[in-house]
């Protein structure tokens, strides 16, 4: 992840507009790539956005148990669905929608309180754990999944790295309306990840050190990471942890919304989706019908239960890592024209497309399943019909137009045969 996070620090510091990926992708591979890769991005933060959300029923039946399970409605894959978790979820997704729709702003100075919240209430877990009787280190054995070798348990967590370290590559995203320097920006995305790797690391040490695992197993907990903050700290540790994962839910939901929002900004700006999703607000300069967008997708999430989490880490792992793998490509190319070589974003691509071959080749250990697959089908051909919608516009429209469109300045090199875009002769500058 650091070497991707350090190609994007490269992106950024030639390309500072909102859409990051979307635009690198366009940089180098010309519409088609900017397109795949844009839509294949918008995929994997919507997930975020919905993930973020089921989260909420979670944490509602852990720190109030029975109070919203009202309502049955069905069960999907071993999770039932309730009337009163649709509500509560819903509500948290229109909060957020409305709080980005209002502008960057109000939502931002929310941002930092909750990232206080989270790393707070895992840092005082952590230190509960510890100082509980029956912690000891000898409760992580075994290291690796039974019934799995060492290596094909590692791959099974290294695969969904894309999800469990998305977020860093949102700061290009809204690079149009922060003033983050580059160099900021890279002390910024390597830091996130750094800290992400460290809380990581200590919640999954708390709920592996506190009590042996199959003892934890056996008690059939609905989660198990609230049933260890529970055992180690009484109910001031179900206060700690819940306020905790509300600081991480609403964090991923508010800072999902504006990257996706952003995203989906771009590429509408870049004529790639209709120009409904490319209208700014008047009174609140934001993109409004994206986030209308957003938010009607998301809720569809509520309805579909908790159960169906795994299928959306599959999803904004694929999404994510081809995004990875376009931007380490695209930056490998801007220092190849300058007849440079960059190390960095030569093993970030490798990197990018070893993950991807992990979730998608046969026979792989972390090979997603037959539900991501379909509803990834699905998304593809919404994003086909979208780019056929605009292919004719796309052609007709000059290529140093799209690119001022995009970077705000039809000078800055691309990477690509700008003469192949369309048949209609016109000036090329790389």
């Amino acid at each position: 992840m650091s070497v991707v996070a350090l190609s994007y620090s490269h992106m950024i510091e030639h390309y500072p507009v909102a859409g990051g990926e979307f635009a690198y992708a366009y940089a180098g591979f010309g519409p088609i790539g900017a397109f795949a890769c844009g839509w294949a991005l918008v995929l994997g933060y919507l997930s975020i956005v919905g993930i973020n959300a089921s989260a909420i029923a979670l944490l509602a039946r852990f720190l109030l148990p029975g109070v919203f399970e009202f309502g049955y409605l069905y069960t999907i894959a071993g999770w039932d669905v309730y009337v009163g978790e649709v509500l509560i979820m819903t509500a948290s997704i229109l909060m957020f929608g409305i709080m980005n729709y209002r502008g960057v702003s109000v939502a931002g100075s929310i941002q930092l309180v909750l990232a206080f919240a989270l790393t707070f209430g895992v840092i005082a877990m952590t230190f509960g754990v510890v100082t509980t009787d029956t912690f000891a280190l000898s409760n992580l054995v075994p290291h690796f999944a039974e019934g799995k070798s060492p290596i094909a348990s590692i791959i099974t967590v290294v695969a969904i790295a894309p999800f469990l370290f998305v977020g860093f590559d949102t700061i290009p995203q809204a690079a149009e309306e922060f003033s983050f320097s580059p160099k900021k920006a890279r002390v910024l995305m390597l830091g996130a990840i750094a800290l992400g790797a460290i809380l990581y690391t200590m919640v999954t040490f708390c709920v592996g050190s506190v009590i042996p695992y199959k003892e934890l197993l056996g008690q059939d907990h609905a989660w198990a990471t609230g049933a260890v903050a529970h055992l180690a700290l009484g109910k001031y540790g179900s206060v700690i942890l819940g306020t905790a994962v509300l600081g991480a839910v609403c964090t991923g939901m508010n800072g999902f919304y504006l990257a996706t929002t952003r995203l989906i900004f771009s590429i509408a700006r870049g004529k790639f989706l209709p120009q409904w999703f490319g209208e700014v607000h008047p009174k609140y300069h934001t993109p409004h019908n994206a986030i209308l967008f957003t938010m009607a997708i998301s809720l569809l999430t509520p309805w579909a239960g908790r159960a169906v989490v795994g299928w959306i880490v599959d999803m904004c792992s694929v999404g994510t890592v081809i995004a990875y793998l376009f931007t380490c490509l695209v930056c490998y190319k801007m220092f190849a024209a300058r007849g440079e070589k960059n190390i960095i974003s030569i093993l970030g691509a490798i990197a990018s497309f070893i993950i991807l071959g992990m979730l998608t080749v046969p026979g792989s250990p972390a090979i997603i399943g037959t539900e991501p697959w379909i509803l990834m089908v699905i998304w593809i051909v919404m994003g086909v019909g979208f780019y056929m919608i605009q292919i004719q516009t796309v052609r007709n429209t000059p290529e140093l137009e799209i690119r001022e469109s995009i970077f705000g300045d039809s000078t800055i090199p691309v990477f690509f045969d700008t003469e192949e875009k369309s048949a209609a002769p016109r000036a090329t500058e790389n």
